[in-house]
């Protein structure tokens, strides 16, 4: 595991705290255009991903890697999908977790 460039795991809200750092987030898949994808996160906000999308047909879920642009885009890196069905509220809590009193657990 490259752990050289670590990303943060993020939810929606959290993102502003990391803008301009590496990131890493699933998104429910809303709309996609050539060169960007629009999305729902795990907390229910909408979130921009810029950046070459994976190879078609897109997944319901996704997780990018990428840096954070603003406090609702990402310019990707990573693209990875995640599948039709996904606990989005076990990944909400791991963010919090992710950032909060556990924060020491994570890269």
């Amino acid at each position: 595991m490259d752990t050289s460039s670590p990303s943060v795991f993020v939810n929606g809200a959290l993102m502003r705290r990391y803008v301009g750092q590496k990131v890493r987030t699933v998104i429910q898949v809303i709309g996609s255009d050539i060169g960007s994808v629009v999305g729902k996160s795990t907390d229910d906000l909408q979130i921009v991903v810029r950046g070459s999308s994976p190879t078609p047909p897109l997944t319901t879920y996704l997780e990018v890697i990428g840096i954070a642009e603003s406090d609702n885009a990402i310019r990707a890196e990573t693209w990875t999908n995640f599948g039709n069905s996904f606990g989005t509220h076990n990944y909400n809590e791991l963010c919090k977790l992710a950032n909060g009193e556990f924060k020491h657990l994570f890269i």
